[in-house]
């Protein structure tokens, strides 16, 4: 009894890792799995062959007031076009990358039960998000909370000042961890290292999932700890049935 309970777990574990590397986030508009959407909107496309989004929500990704989440771009002033499109590129990572399950964590907020915590971009991507955008407006450090919504979409809080990017987050690495609650992280790991997450990427295959591989295969807490958190109930069925 005790072997078939050890090649059980051998078996699930393997399946959850698989699982992980091909997966959608419990959010507001993702969808329950990945799949193909040969429609995806402009900077989406290259997501075309594997998303967790559809096109719908591509489309929404590039308006400045979507009903996506209601959040203005342009809540300090006209954001910059080169600005906007690293936001835009980022939605449709958020949105509809399969390959994020080592980084997702489970969350309890009233618009969606999953997140992703760290994931470690590639420094080009991070250092040109913030070189577009320095000079930019904006009121806040963190976009996730404290705006102020009594209009139906963020407006900057009583007392915020509008100051630029660089005045705001100080550095790339700044922006990158704290402007989304540390959703991402900042590293100096370049593209071709293999063991980043590429925002910006062409090409019919998505490089994310072989650098995700990477880190399912070298166990990162975010990993471990989701694979615990699913596993803990099984666990307590064979515990059960080893005893019985």
């Amino acid at each position: 009894m005790r072997r078939s309970v050890c090649s059980l777990l051998v078996l699930v574990c393997a399946v959850r890792a698989l699982d992980q590397l091909n997966m959608c986030m419990d959010a507001k508009h993702h969808k329950t799995e990945p799949g193909p959407e040969g429609a995806l909107y402009q900077q989406c496309f290259p997501w075309r062959s594997n998303a967790c989004c559809t096109a719908n929500t591509t489309e929404e990704a590039h308006a400045d007031n979507s009903y996506l989440y209601n959040f203005n771009w342009n809540h300090c002033g006209a954001m910059s076009e080169r600005c906007k499109r690293h936001f835009i590129q980022d939605t449709c990572f958020y949105e509809c990358s399969p390959h994020l399950g080592p980084w997702i964590q489970k969350v309890d907020q009233s618009w969606r039960k999953e997140r992703i915590v760290d994931v470690p971009l590639c420094l080009e991507d991070c250092e040109s998000w913030y070189s577009d955008c320095q000079d930019s407006l904006t009121c806040k450090e963190n976009w996730h909370i404290g705006w102020d919504w009594s209009s139906g979409t963020n407006q900057c809080p009583s007392g915020a000042k509008c100051q630029t990017f660089a005045e705001v987050f100080k550095s790339a690495k700044t922006m990158c961890e704290v402007i989304w609650s540390n959703s991402y992280r900042y590293t100096t790991l370049k593209k071709d290292s293999g063991r980043c997450m590429q925002l910006w990427f062409e090409g019919p295959t998505n490089p994310n999932l072989e650098v995700a591989r990477y880190y399912l295969n070298n166990a990162t807490p975010q990993a471990v700890g989701m694979a615990t958190t699913l596993l803990l109930p099984l666990l307590g069925l064979l515990h059960v049935a080893s005893i019985a």
